[in-house]
Formats: C-alpha cells, structure tokens, sequence
C-alpha cells in the first residue's frame, strides 16, 4: 500500500498515525489475552497508577485530558474490576485510585505489545532512528510541559 501524503505532512498527522498502528496491536493483544472489554480511552489510566494509588484530578493531569472524562474512565474500570478507589489517608474529601489485581495483569501485556511494536519500527527504520524520535519526543514534551 502507498502512502498519500503531502510532500511535507503535518508532524501531529503523523503521530497520530503511527499512534493509531501502536493503539491497534495494543487492543488485539489485550483482547487475545482476555481483556476485550478494555476500550481506548482505560489507555489513559493504566500507565499513570502507581501502587501509592492517585486521584482522579491527579490522573486527568498526567493524562492531559478533562477531569470528568477520566472520572467516567475510572469509573467504568471500577465496574469491570480493573480499579477500586479507597480513601486518601491525606485528605478526607478524596479518594485515591489503586489497580486491582485484574488490573495490574494488565501491564504486562501493554509492555509486550509495547516492546513488539517498538522492535518492528526499529526493524522498519533503524535502533538509531527509533531512539532519536524518542529522544526528540521527550524533549519536546518536556519543554512543553514545562511551559
């Protein structure tokens, strides 16, 4: 298949593209491994819970989206027993999220599927190449995130 693209596109089109490849072969291996019922937007929560568990707010912020989107996330994930929420020891009002044992089961499958993806496109391109992207991805946002 060739690809139709402007002589010089747009660097948000291409990252979301590839990032569109990398959410797909992430999905099927979840699905294969018996978390179909995983959708898209749960990708927000995972990478961010640490075993200190975190708020809701605290999540929408790492993940960069609204706080009512990831509310309506972890709240899905609490129904299918992916995250329970339990009291924060360090403010009464909020409750902090914690991966349940289904949900830690979880990483080592994003992992695989992770490092399998990243082996293709170093095979695609070169070890370099794929290292520089990520050393440029990261500045970048760390510049921004800085701003």
């Amino acid at each position: 298949m060739e690809a139709n693209f402007p002589t010089r596109p747009l660097v948000g089109l291409l990252l979301r593209l590839l990032y569109q490849h990398y959410s797909e072969d992430t999905h099927a291996a979840l699905r294969e491994a018996g978390f179909g019922d995983l959708r898209p937007a749960h990708a927000n929560v995972f990478p961010f819970v640490g075993p200190e568990g975190i708020t809701v707010s605290g999540l929408a912020g790492l993940a960069g989206v609204r706080k009512q989107t990831m509310a309506q996330a972890v709240e899905q994930l609490e129904r299918m027993g992916y995250v329970e929420r339990r009291p924060n020891p360090n403010d009464r009002r909020s409750r902090l999220v914690f991966l349940t044992q289904r949900g830690e089961s979880v990483k080592p499958v994003t992992h695989a599927t992770a490092a399998r993806v990243e082996e293709r496109w170093a095979e695609l391109s070169s070890p370099e190449e794929l290292e520089a992207l990520r050393a440029s991805l990261l500045h970048l946002l760390t510049e921004l995130r800085a701003e």
